[in-house]
């Protein structure tokens, strides 16, 4: 009975090892095929069962990651670090700081984005961040400059989002995954949702949304459908659409299905059938198309070849802003990376108002987490100027996307999964109360460093002055030593770096006359010696010994100058109890050496009492010849310059508050 137990426990072993390969197997294959809802039930079953490996804590954190709800990602990637920091790849870190975002942990958020770019050598995501530390002081800034609501007409429990100004601003076109009637369409694996369509919705004189009714079904299939833009005469539209022409569902080498963008003409109020554009690819996704003013240039966001997001290292590919010439014939040009605004993270949902003002989503510009709406300008020669976050209440913890405003009314539509809407991806209107706020401002970035090693100081004080000393700022310097400070132009300051058991150090500066970044570092000198108990301080403080003439126990000039380095040492570390150790040459008998070297080292203790250090922190004790430095031992003949090497008093660190034996 005893071996059949035996036999049956090795057996269901066996069979719970190859359950749990197997569902790791199942659960892997869905999550390759973009299948994020059901391999997440898998991981979960996996981790109820007690088998969470990093693979499998990861993977079910990018289930969630990919889906955009980062607050659930971020529970299950700090078990994930919580376990198997060691064993990440360096986007986990990128990812698990973008997730503390979304539940207001933005300092262990910069934390990870630090550690991200020491894993990963160097990016561009963390190295804004050390450019603008402050990032949330200029998100503050800009908050406050609008009115939303949610556009509760048309939102349904699924996925609504991708609004676009359609029939000269009295209607919108948009994307939903609603489902209407007894007709149950298909669901995508990746969220479980049904396919996006494109419908319109009507809108009032204050822009309100109502009406909702699905596009033509020469636009719609049963696939996904999204993110249209219309000539200003309303008679050309461009969209988004899956890798679905002709009937034909195309996938790339990986088995992937990936976006494209589509082109339908108006005739006699009939849309004709969607033509691809020539750029597209079946091997990367083409979407979210946006045209300037003039609609002589299509913005899009792609991940294609060239992209600054394009990582071979990474599952997923990350999309950037692109623009293409439309020729007079229709046709197109080469598309360009618009590579001033691009990040490593991902860029995407264009658009471009009547002002030539470019507004788009981003995670890899410093932002409150997930995607923010930013904007820029663009210039008659097509360059980018400065992006900023556009603040609260447009941008929030979550995905904020799909922006679009009418610069004649002020009033716009945009996107969000923010708690508190119809369900998942909501629209919202907003009005806009004022512009985007812009001074003349600089930027005055550094770090603190040790004056001797360079080595970065942690904890170190930056406090601010205008030139008549009154307090302007201050802040405190975390693992990288870095500080921000934004500035008025053509201003002088103070800038004053303290930190304890450090001299202190102050710099003027003064910035330019005009807005932009400006490098300035502090170093600082330590003035206090780092000890340790059993020490010998006196190289520390550069004392060689303290020397005594021939057979005699006084104090010499030149000792009491080292004394008094010993004194102000003291005087420095209050706490310390020294140990003096005199010492004799080998001249003389052995007795008499003892006697002598044990009157040095009282000698020494009286000098620093009398010079007012506390009698109960100093020993003293001589040990004779018994130590000496060299072979001057008895009988062995040697000069007088190797015997004064013998003859002297060393300082131990024998505590910190209470003598300890240094033997």
């Amino acid at each position: 009975m005893f071996k059949r137990l035996i036999l049956f426990i090795l057996l269901a072993s066996c069979f719970l090892g190859h359950a749990q390969t197997y569902q790791v197997e199942k659960g892997n294959s869905k999550y390759n095929a973009f299948a994020f809802i059901e391999a997440q039930k898998i991981y979960l079953k996996l981790v109820e069962d007690g088998y969470a490996t990093t693979e499998i804590l990861s993977k079910l954190g990018d289930t969630y990651y990919f889906n955009d709800d980062l607050k659930q990602a971020q529970k299950w990637y700090a078990k994930l670090f919580a376990h198997y920091e060691n064993q990440v790849t360096p986007e986990y870190f990128f990812r698990y700081a973008q997730s503390l975002k979304a539940v207001n942990k933005y300092e262990e958020s910069d934390v990870y984005m630090v550690k991200f770019n020491t894993s990963k050598g160097f990016d561009a995501r963390s190295k804004m961040l050390e450019e603008d530390s402050n990032y949330l002081q200029m998100i503050d800034f800009q908050s406050g400059r609008f009115e939303i609501a949610n556009a509760k007409e048309i939102n349904s429990s699924k996925a609504d989002f991708g609004p676009a100004f359609y029939a000269s601003n009295n209607q919108v076109v948009y994307a939903t995954a609603r489902e209407s009637g007894s007709v149950l369409r298909e669901r995508h694996t990746w969220n479980n949702q049904p396919f996006l369509q494109l419908y319109t919705a009507d809108a009032d004189e204050n822009g309100v949304l109502g009406n909702p009714k699905p596009m033509s079904n020469l636009i719609n299939t049963k696939y996904h459908e999204s993110t249209p833009v219309f000539t200003n005469d309303g008679r050309t539209m461009y969209f988004t659409r899956n890798n679905y022409d002709n009937g034909v569902y195309l996938q790339d080498k990986t088995g992937t299905n990936k976006l494209k963008i589509f082109r339908s003409y108006k005739n006699k109020g009939k849309w004709s059938k969607p033509e691809q554009l020539p750029f597209n690819s079946d091997e990367y996704s083409v979407a979210h198309p946006t045209l300037s003013p003039d609609g002589k240039k299509l913005y899009f966001s792609s991940d294609m070849p060239g992209s600054i997001g394009y990582d071979l290292e990474n599952e997923f590919t990350r999309s950037d802003i692109w623009v293409v010439d439309i020729l007079a014939d229709g046709a197109f040009g080469a598309p360009r990376n618009l590579k001033d605004i691009n990040t490593p993270g991902r860029e995407t949902f264009p658009f471009i108002s009547k002002t030539n003002t470019l507004y788009f989503s981003s995670s890899g510009h410093q932002g409150l987490g997930g995607l923010d709406v930013f904007t820029s300008s663009i210039s008659p020669s097509g360059s980018m100027g400065k992006v900023v976050n556009i603040g609260k209440p447009i941008n929030t913890t979550y995905d904020d996307f799909g922006f679009i405003i009418n610069d004649d009314t002020q009033t716009g539509y945009f996107s969000s999964n923010r708690p508190g809407g119809a369900g998942d991806d909501d629209i919202y209107t907003f009005l806009q109360l004022e512009d985007l706020r812009e001074e003349c401002e600089v930027h005055v970035v550094g770090n603190v460093t040790d004056h001797k090693t360079g080595d970065p100081i942690k904890d170190a004080t930056l406090v601010l002055f205008d030139m008549n000393n009154n307090k302007i700022d201050q802040q405190i310097t975390g693992d990288n030593a870095t500080y921000t400070f934004r500035l008025d132009c053509d201003q002088s300051y103070i800038l004053r770096v303290v930190k304890e058991d450090y001299t202190s150090n102050e710099e003027v500066i003064t910035t330019p006359t005009s807005s932009g970044l400006m490098r300035t570092s502090l170093e600082i000198e330590i003035n206090r010696i780092p000890v340790a108990d059993c020490d010998d301080i006196g190289p520390l403080l550069d004392i060689q010994h303290i020397y005594f003439d021939f057979d005699k126990f006084n104090i010499r000039t030149d000792a009491g100058y080292a004394l008094l380095k010993i004194k102000a040492f003291m005087e420095l570390y209050p706490q310390v109890s020294i140990e003096i150790r005199s010492h004799t040459d080998s001249r003389a008998p052995d007795q008499y050496n003892e006697l002598l070297s044990e009157k040095r080292a009282q000698s020494t203790r009286d000098w620093l009492i009398s010079k007012g250090i506390d009698a109960s922190r100093l020993t003293a004790k001589g040990f004779g010849e018994r130590r000496l430095l060299n072979t001057c031992a008895n009988g062995v003949a040697c000069s007088s310059d190797e015997h004064q090497l013998n003859r002297r008093s060393e300082f131990i660190v024998s505590g910190f508050g209470e003598f300890k034996d240094c033997d």
